[in-house]
């Protein structure tokens, strides 16, 4: 049963009018927020012009853009992300009989793809030779006594083939 009592009614209508002031109060908080941020930004510098060399390179030779390679799992492993662009290209990459390893020239570490019993191989391969164009695809590789650390360059051997100065994020 609703009360009829005027003070009742008072006071639910200013609960309901603090409620929608303070509502307003954070849209346009977060409104000024966000315009003040966007005016404080500064125009990125153009990237190095070897790292824009290297995308290049990587682009043409093996069909794939670099995401990023990442430490995870607690810094033991490495996380190697890649966009397939050509799927020709890219194929050496997908393809699960050529060994993949991350070689850092500094400490003389070879990291592999670990071989777990229950997963096998943890990167992904291409299924019945099918390689989706505009996916992103992955390897992990071992880091043991956390070799690589942030910040180090290695370099990603596939074969004979070799993907050179690639930055641990």
């Amino acid at each position: 049963m609703k009360s009829t009592h005027p003070e009742a009614w008072r006071s639910a209508a200013l609960d309901r009018a603090s409620h929608v002031r303070r509502w307003a109060f954070v849209a346009v908080l977060g409104a000024l927020s966000s315009v003040s941020g966007c005016a404080g930004l500064e125009p990125q510098a153009a990237p190095a012009s070897a790292a824009q060399a290297l995308a290049q390179e990587v682009q043409s030779n093996y069909g794939i853009v670099i995401e990023g390679l990442r430490l995870t799992s607690a810094g033991s492993m490495l996380d190697f992300r890649y966009r397939v662009l050509d799927p020709v290209r890219a194929a050496p990459l997908l393809n699960g009989k050529v060994q993949l390893y991350l070689l850092d020239e500094l400490r003389g570490a070879k990291l592999g793809v670990p071989d777990t019993p229950v997963l096998g191989r943890i990167r992904q391969t291409a299924r019945n030779n099918k390689i989706i164009e505009n996916r992103t695809y992955f390897v992990m590789f071992g880091n043991p006594g956390k070799a690589a650390r942030s910040g180090d360059r290695l370099t990603l051997l596939l074969g004979e083939a070799k993907i050179t100065d690639l930055t641990v994020q």
